[in-house]
């Protein structure tokens, strides 16, 4: 008798999602991915971009090189989900190629990242007043966000440096 040799279809086809990430770039990969979150990122991130090289709004240079950055990027991460899913689907892991969950950003109980909120928060609401700076200038201030983000990073580096002393 002869053998009959099974073979598995792969559920995602990583081809198929680097053609949507290169024809659609925001969000629809992502979507054939079933990752529904990274999707409507991808999409937030497209389309504010786009609206603010549109409106004129920000350094059209800097707002460019990133729309080319993002675009590149979520072609290449398009592909890699998909060959993820495949090689989890091969290994017997479907659980956790039908629920991708977005990796925590910001450590939980940061009292930090709430003073940071509440600040561009307020630097908003009084921009809409026009009391303190006008739209126009937030958007040349930018590196400050770079900036924040370095010195949140250097204090937790020493507070746990200080912490294994």
């Amino acid at each position: 008798m002869e053998e009959k040799i099974i073979v598995k279809k792969p559920p995602k086809s990583p081809f198929l999602a680097g053609m949507l990430a290169f024809f659609f770039p925001f969000g629809v990969a992502a979507l054939y991915n079933r990752q529904i979150q990274k999707a409507m990122v991808h999409f937030l991130i497209a389309a504010s971009t786009i609206t603010m090289l549109s409106s004129g709004y920000g350094n059209p240079v800097f707002l460019g090189l990133f729309l080319g950055g993002f675009y590149f990027y979520q072609l290449i991460d398009a592909v890699n989900s998909a060959s993820v899913i495949n090689r989890n689907a091969l290994l017997g892991n479907v659980e956790d190629t039908e629920a991708e969950k977005l990796p925590e950003i910001v450590k939980t109980g940061s009292i930090f990242w709430g003073i940071v909120l509440m600040f561009l928060g307020a630097v908003f609401l009084l921009a809409n007043f026009g009391i303190l700076i006008d739209y126009a200038h937030i958007f040349d201030l930018w590196p400050l966000i770079i900036i924040v983000v370095g010195v949140k990073l250097l204090a937790d580096f020493f507070t746990k440096s200080k912490q294994e002393n």
